[in-house]
């Protein structure tokens, strides 16, 4: 298997359509994933086998999308050390207030980070990973205070 900075997981392959806004922000700043589709609940040991061999594949950060109950974050979580970024996605008709929930009340020791719900959060979740990784690399630094910088210069020229 292939080595990768950030491993993007989903519990259905429907969520790609969400999905698709962290593929990209991690692909312009030239980020090494892949993204997986698993089920906490329809693969359950295959989810876990995943994110246990992660760490050995020079992962550093994981990303899990997930709707309804979002169970992917905190399953994945409970079965690796490294950061684990939830996207909650609006699935089952709340609007994706059920994942929201489901994503940020994690039991004390088993930490996930949460981002906003759908396309919006999947952009962000990009950007905190390429944060993490930024930490101990200078050049993807410097790429992530460009962006940073474009940001702003948007807003300013209106």
């Amino acid at each position: 298997m292939a080595r990768i900075q950030v491993a993007v997981m989903m519990g259905s392959k429907n969520d790609m359509s969400v999905v698709e806004e962290t593929v990209k922000m991690l692909t312009e700043f030239g980020v090494a994933h892949e993204t997986k589709v698993l089920s906490a609940h329809r693969t359950p040991k295959e989810t876990a086998a995943y994110a246990e061999a992660l760490m050995g594949r020079g992962a550093k950060v994981v990303i899990c999308a997930a709707g309804g109950s979002a169970a992917l974050s905190g399953v994945v979580a409970a079965h690796t050390q490294l950061p684990v970024i939830g996207i909650p996605l609006d699935s089952m008709g709340f609007n994706g207030l059920d994942a929201l929930l489901s994503t940020i009340q994690m039991p004390p020791g088993v930490p996930v980070a949460g981002v906003g719900i759908g396309k919006p959060g999947a952009k962000n979740a990009a950007l905190v990973a390429i944060r993490i990784l930024a930490l101990s690399d200078k050049k993807l630094l410097k790429k992530l205070e460009k962006f940073s910088k474009d940001q702003a210069e948007k807003i300013l020229k209106g």
